[in-house]
């Protein structure tokens, strides 16, 4: 497996909301029922990832990762709502390539981006009943900040926890 990291480009947001699309299906179905999962397609998704970039290119910062070529994986950051902090938006790989490596590499890819924006800490958001993703994380170094938050997927209201790092130069690596 060859896997490499690099800066999304305008052309990959179709491909990059089409996978959003299977990994949010293949993570969530055990937590949210197939129709709500079904409502939103990859074309959907890729619609929307080229809109959100229109407004946020400027702020964020998207990485793909590619292995043999295709795209296998994504992470989200930029600026946080959540005062002195950057925040990590989205990271997804592809339901076949999780627990091979591709999501370490773009977290690791992550942290410096998150590093780089210059707040002392960095959050994310996790479904609560993700296991494997706050699992995950927490492997990262990651822990939950005891703020929650209830946002709907498809209109079904899903309860959220925060996870927070301090931003350091000698972060602790996934390992």
């Amino acid at each position: 497996m060859s896997l490499s990291l690099r800066t999304a480009e305008e052309f990959d947001l179709h491909a990059v909301g089409a996978l959003h699309q299977r990994s949010r299906v293949a993570a969530y179905a055990h937590i949210l029922p197939a129709e709500v999962l079904a409502a939103r397609s990859e074309e959907g998704f890729g619609e929307w990832w080229a809109e959100r970039w229109k407004w946020e290119r400027d702020t964020h910062e998207m990485t793909v990762a590619l292995v043999d070529g295709e795209i296998a994986g994504f992470t989200y950051v930029g600026p946080s709502e959540t005062p002195s902090s950057a925040e990590l938006y989205a990271i997804h790989v592809a339901p076949d390539l999780v627990g091979t490596g591709v999501g370490r590499a773009l977290m690791v890819n992550a942290l410096d981006q998150l590093h780089a924006l210059g707040a002392p800490r960095a959050v994310l958001w996790v479904l609560e009943d993700n296991t494997v993703a706050r699992r995950f994380y927490e492997r990262g170094g990651w822990t939950p900040d005891g703020e929650t938050r209830v946002e709907p997927i498809n209109d079904t209201p899903v309860r959220q926890l925060r996870y927070a790092l301090t931003l350091t130069p000698d972060l602790v690596r996934l390992p």
